[in-house]
């Protein structure tokens, strides 16, 4: 029985899993938006929400711990700089799911995870361009 029992395996090991929840919340850190399966979102989602937390406090020991958990000091620049004073005033709910229907290959559930803030850019549009439109 799994009663009271958190979280999904998703078929790896504790520091696999680790792992992967480091590389996708930093890939959305970095890019805004990740396409990945719903399970993996919905467990993702919660961790990218606290890091965001961490970057709004920005003190020293915020910023120690979103380092460690991430594993990249860029990554943790870019939350601390770019992400966390875009949702100063918001007080939760940085994220959203949205769910795009089955893969190809093998028919998981894919959905986009996203900053609610995201745009996406037009094919061919420069990301400076696209930056100046959306200001």
């Amino acid at each position: 029985m799994r009663h009271q029992k958190s979280g999904r395996k998703l078929g790896r090991d504790a520091a696999h899993r680790k792992a992967l929840y480091a590389n996708l919340a930093a890939a959305l850190i970095e890019h805004g938006r990740i396409k990945t399966t719903e399970a993996k979102a919905k467990e993702v989602r919660p961790i990218v929400e606290q890091m965001i937390t961490l970057g709004k406090r920005g003190d020293v020991a915020a910023h120690r711990q979103a380092v460690a958990f991430l594993r990249s000091k860029e990554i943790a620049h870019i939350l601390f700089n770019e992400v966390a004073p875009r949702f100063a005033e918001r007080p939760g709910g940085y994220t959203r799911i949205v769910k795009i229907g089955p893969r190809q290959g093998d028919a998981a559930r894919m959905a986009y995870l996203e900053l609610v803030d995201y745009v996406p850019r037009a094919a061919g549009v420069p990301a400076a361009a696209a930056a100046a439109s959306a200001s």
